[in-house]
This record gives structure tokens, C-alpha cells and sequence, in this order.
């Protein structure tokens, strides 16, 4: 595997770091961090080697926020620019001739690639969704499903069983909302970091085929 820095400079701006797989596949998978992470989270490089190895081209993008500071969260203002970014990170991988890109995030990165998927049919093949940050802790009224049911893209979602953004219960009724075909894999014992969730990640390439 060869691993090297990538930056693009566009709209939104990419960077981040590529993984290419010795016999590639022809597929590709975008992968990004929450709100308070960045691109060299344990999680997405476990995720990312884990497809790599099985012939995936990866991206492990760094959101526009994330590339103007550091360290903080995102503010909600900026939300329509990280999708931009990752809109053409997959502009990206199919520029390089990707047959197939599934487009995935932890948290907050992977509320964005579904809000994005819901605004652009099409635009990635799959989504893979990390602790998908359905309400904030505590406050379960507070549901971020409201595009859920203009979703086309098929999804799969890995949860912990612990994760106070949204019980397995509460994400299964969730994913009902979405017309396209779902799937929640559940971590037992996993908080919203999913520490657990590399230990599994060979075990979702599969769901997305070749």
C-alpha cells in the first residue's frame, strides 16, 4: 500500500491522505472525521487500511473547517462549504476513474455526506456512516433525520450500543425514513469514538459488493 499526501485546491478544497491498494479494484471510498477530529483519526485509517486491502482506492479528507483551524468544532454556518469539499472529493476519485465511490464519515462527517447525498441523487454510489450523530447527547426531540426521506443512496451505518447521540432503537426507527436500502451494524459496548469499530472494519467492505 502506498500512502502519500494529496492536496487539490478548489471551491472547497480536498487534502488529506490517499491509500492506494497494490491491484486496485476500480472502487473508491471518501472517508472523513467529526466535528471534533480530524483526517488522522485511529477510526478512519483502521476503516481506510481495511478497504485498502481489500483492493479500494481511499481518501481520508480533511474538511474545509478542519483545514482553516486546527482544532474546534464547525460552525453550523459552514456546514454548506464541508459539503462542498467533500462533493469534490468524489469529484476526485472519479476523475481518477473510479467505478464506484461510496462516500463516509464519523459523526458529524457523515451527517454532512448524508445531507449532501440527499441535496445531489447520484453523486456517490453508497455512504458508510460512523456513529451517525442522530440527536445531541440527551435531548432525543432534537432528531436530525429531516432529509432522511429524500435519501436514494443506499447506507450502511455502524453504531455503538452505548453511543449517547442515539440508542440502536432509536437509530432503527431512524433509518425507516430512508426509501433506499439500509443496514445497522452495531458495536456492542462501542461509544460515539467507535474505538471498537476498527477491529470490525474488515467486515463492511463486503456489504458494498463489487
Amino acid at each position: 500500500m502506498l500512502e502519500k499526501q494529496l492536496v487539490t485546491v478548489g471551491e472547497g478544497s480536498v487534502s488529506g491522505f490517499l491509500h492506494e491498494p497494490a491491484e486496485a479494484t476500480g472502487e473508491a471510498l471518501v472517508l472523513t472525521h467529526g466535528a471534533g477530529s480530524n483526517a488522522a483519526a485511529l477510526l478512519l485509517v483502521g476503516v481506510a487500511d481495511a478497504f485498502c486491502a481489500a483492493g479500494w482506492t481511499v481518501l481520508r479528507c480533511d474538511l474545509p473547517f478542519r483545514q482553516k483551524r486546527p482544532s474546534g468544532p464547525p460552525h453550523p454556518s459552514a456546514a454548506a462549504q464541508d459539503r462542498e469539499g467533500l462533493r469534490e472529493a468524489v469529484a476526485m476519485m472519479r476523475s481518477r476513474g473510479a467505478s464506484k465511490v461510496v462516500l463516509g464519515g464519523h459523526s458529524y462527517g457523515g451527517r454532512q455526506a448524508t445531507i449532501l447525498a440527499a441535496e445531489a441523487p447520484g453523486l456517490a454510489d453508497a455512504l458508510l456512516l460512523l456513529s451517525y450523530p442522530l440527536h445531541p447527547p440527551k435531548r432525543p426531540e432534537q432528531l436530525r433525520t429531516a432529509h432522511f426521506p429524500a435519501l436514494r443512496t443506499p447506507a450502511l451505518f455502524v453504531h455503538g450500543t452505548k453511543d449517547p447521540f442515539g440508542s440502536p432503537e432509536e437509530m432503527r426507527a431512524a433509518l425507516s425514513l430512508i426509501e433506499a436500502r439500509t443496514e445497522l451494524r452495531t458495536v456492542p459496548g462501542a461509544g460515539h469514538d467507535l474505538a471498537r469499530g476498527k477491529n470490525e472494519a474488515n467486515s463492511l467492505v463486503p456489504w458494498f459488493g463489487h
